[in-house]
């Protein structure tokens, strides 16, 4: 009994850390990245769109793949079948 609950807890505690946003990135770098995303259309696919990104934010790659990871884990944006994301939230709503 005393395992299932260190293990849920354990479980709870992962699923909320990885809906914090990326360490080191801020909330105005966040509406940096929504802002260069909705003016691609919305999803991050390409090469292009995320140098588009790179170039509108001044972010490097990691931390727009970070950030993109965050949306995802936070409800904010959904796979596509054929890859990429699509942001849901926001802008993009």
């Amino acid at each position: 009994m005393i395992r299932k609950v260190v293990f849920s807890s354990a479980g709870l505690a992962l699923a909320t850390a990885c809906s914090l946003p990326p360490q080191g990135v801020s909330p105005q770098q966040l509406a940096l990245y929504d802002a260069a995303a909705a003016s691609v259309g919305c999803t991050m696919v390409s090469e292009s769109d995320y140098l588009a990104a790179e170039l509108q934010t001044g972010l490097s790659r990691q931390q727009l793949l970070d950030i993109t990871a965050y949306k995802l884990s936070s409800g904010a944006a959904e796979r596509l079948p054929g890859g990429g994301v699509k942001l849901t939230k926001g802008a993009c709503a």
